[in-house]
């Protein structure tokens, strides 16, 4: 059985956007594309609405190319506990309002059971000062936090 992972919207970005120009984030990108095309066949991938809601912002274009990643990949449904969820981490951990999504992100990869969540967000989610009041709030409420990783982190797994 393959591990279960979420796809955090940022990591869509980075995978069907035009190279950067920027040094990092032109690496992020390779480090993308090499994962998708090398390991993702490894987990069992889910998005969430708030994902394809966010891929669909912006350029239609853009937006186009972002939905063809999508396609066939299975939706998670959040519920009443990944909104409560979503509520304490706002709460406890604290996020700034702005990071309402990213806590629906990070509530909807635990209560759904998500081994792991991958995400090139280190301001909200990846962000190794948040993590362990992320995982606190998770535990406490009764789920097992999902693993906050980045592509490049699974790309040797």
């Amino acid at each position: 059985m393959k591990p279960a992972l979420y796809l955090e919207t940022s990591v869509i970005g980075y995978l069907t956007s035009r190279i950067s120009r920027d040094l990092v984030t032109a690496a992020r990108q390779r480090i993308t594309r090499e994962w998708w095309e090398t390991r993702r066949d490894t987990y069992e991938v889910f998005v969430s609405p708030f994902v394809l809601d966010e891929t669909e912002a912006g350029d239609a274009r853009a937006a186009a190319e972002r939905a063809t990643v999508l396609v066939g990949l299975p939706t998670l449904v959040p519920d009443e506990r990944a909104d409560r969820l979503a509520e304490r981490l706002m709460r406890e951990v604290p996020l700034p309002a702005k990071a309402a999504v990213d806590a629906a992100h990070i509530a909807t990869a635990a209560t759904s059971g998500m081994v792991f969540l991958v995400t090139w967000n280190f301001k909200h989610i990846a962000n190794a000062a948040l993590r362990d009041r992320i995982e606190a709030v998770c535990r406490s409420s009764g789920y097992k936090p999902p693993v906050i990783c980045t592509p490049e982190e699974l790309l040797g797994a």
